[in-house]
């Protein structure tokens, strides 16, 4: 027996001699990003895409089951004159990682591995953000004034989701919402006893209405109370939104994505230079809608 009056060995002490569990850092602001995964991808040349439209919107004149010999009419189809070019926006950052640390502190976990990880996380945040908010091809920013719907009342209700596919009603593909105004959708439909069906989508549920599901994404912000649900009709075939990124980057990790090692300087700090670029084309007008200004703080008592 020790001077210290126990018997045996105490965990402090134990301790010293045991390896303990770790996890990978975990980050708090991560999201599944699901817009990123829901849009479809148009890889780019040069980083530019040119989107060409019709002049006018007018129908061809044709002749239906003529039936004497006269002429068939004739017509053409004019284009824009100067149409729209979207360029890839650039969102980049540099990881600086000191050397020193990087060689002794790699295990269990590789320091610079790890740094990356999170750093790049950043920046896919930043890149749905972008996506939503950017105010050059944001898509709050790109909705026609025809494709905007204000809600009957306050909260989002079954009959203001109606009214905007009414305005994507060709091959609408999603919803877009802040949890936020998912959960007040959801309120408003319990309240009229019409509770919105659930589908499993790459390994999770989400909620729809009128077989559309409704995607959360916290980057449609709240502010002051309220916020904006978007519906989205995608992919270039149907005339629709689609997402663009450059292909075939030096150091490419993912599409669009790209890391470099920089060197190390005479501190002795490595550095990498990460880059990610992207950006959104709306093809046609009537390919997004949105549900503006509803509120996302309605509650009702039920009896």
């Amino acid at each position: 027996m020790t001077d210290s009056g126990h018997q045996a060995l105490g965990a402090t002490g134990a301790r010293k001699l045991a390896n303990t569990t770790k996890t990978p850092v975990q980050m708090p602001a991560i999201t599944p990003r699901w817009l990123v995964t829901f849009l479809q991808w148009k890889p780019l040349e040069s980083g530019t895409l040119r989107v060409n439209r019709v002049k006018t919107d007018d129908p061809v004149e044709v002749a239906c089951s003529q039936q004497d010999e006269g002429d068939l009419p004739e017509d053409y189809v004019d284009y824009e004159e100067n149409p729209r070019e979207y360029t890839l926006s650039a969102i980049s950052t540099i990881l600086n990682i000191q050397t020193r640390v990087s060689d002794l502190f790699s295990s269990p976990f590789d320091q610079i591995r790890e740094q990356l990880r999170l750093t790049i996380e950043s920046v896919k945040e930043r890149q749905e953000s972008e996506l939503v908010n950017n105010a050059d091809y944001g898509l709050l920013n790109s909705i026609a004034p025809f494709m905007r719907v204000q809600p009957r009342k306050a909260a989002p209700t079954p009959d203001d989701m109606d009214e905007l596919i009414s305005r994507v009603w060709k091959e609408p593909a999603f919803f877009l919402a802040h949890p936020l105004a998912i959960a007040a959708f959801g309120r408003e439909c319990t309240r009229r006893g019409v509770p919105p069906a659930t589908v499993t989508l790459f390994g999770s549920p989400f909620l729809t209405w009128r077989g559309l599901p409704i995607v959360p994404c916290d980057k449609l912000y709240v502010e002051e109370g309220k916020s904006n649900i978007l519906l989205l009709r995608t992919g270039e075939k149907k005339q629709g939104v689609v997402g663009l990124f450059q292909p075939g980057l030096a150091g490419e990790q993912s599409p669009g994505l790209s890391v470099r090692f920089m060197g190390i300087q005479t501190n002795a700090v490595a550095q990498y230079l990460i880059a990610l670029y992207c950006s959104a084309a709306v093809l046609v007008p009537d390919a997004l809608g949105v549900l503006e200004n509803v509120d996302v703080g309605l509650y009702h008592e039920y009896k």
